[in-house]
């Protein structure tokens, strides 16, 4: 019965969440649709749907400091440097647990994405982003994404360009 209430809560919280990055976007003005697929949970399975490299999925990642939550989005093909990390925000790189992730920004792991947050998030884009044109972060669910020009990231949420992958 417990699991039972908790898929509920938690499949209820997701359409919430792919509905909260819609809203976002019309609020926004921008004209960006949220495509569903069958499965676009790792980086490998949303390429594969999305018939792109890897690289062209933003990955959205939440982070915990001392006092607050950060999320740094990278290509979907690179990995957080920990030296890298620790000198760009002096601390050592502590990803946020999937409860966390869910409560801070009301997606849920595999659809985080800095759309539609529950809460305001300070946003980082790092600089492997720019090798491309087009990427395709989550759209507020493990099976939903949206194609933005890289060179809108930081034009619809406000973030700084960082250089903490590998």
């Amino acid at each position: 019965m417990l699991f039972y209430v908790k898929l509920v809560v938690f499949k209820g919280g997701v359409e919430v969440s792919v509905e909260a990055v819609k809203e976002f976007f019309k609020e926004k003005g921008y004209d960006i649709k949220i495509k569903i697929f069958e499965d676009t949970s790792t980086v490998e399975k949303a390429a594969k749907s999305l018939g792109v490299t890897p690289g062209e999925i933003a990955k959205s990642m939440l982070f915990r400091l001392k006092d607050k939550y950060i999320m740094i989005i990278t290509a979907g093909d690179r990995k957080i440097d920990n030296k890298k990390f620790k000198d760009t925000f002096k601390t050592k790189a502590k990803m946020a647990s999937p409860e966390e992730v869910l409560e801070v920004t009301g997606h849920p792991v595999g659809g985080v994405c800095p759309y539609g947050l529950k809460n305001p998030i300070e946003v980082y884009y790092d600089v492997s982003l720019k090798n491309y044109e087009v990427v395709y972060p989550a759209a507020g669910d493990t099976n939903a994404a949206a194609t933005i020009k890289v060179e809108d990231l930081d034009k619809i949420v406000e973030g700084k360009w960082v250089d903490v992958c590998q």
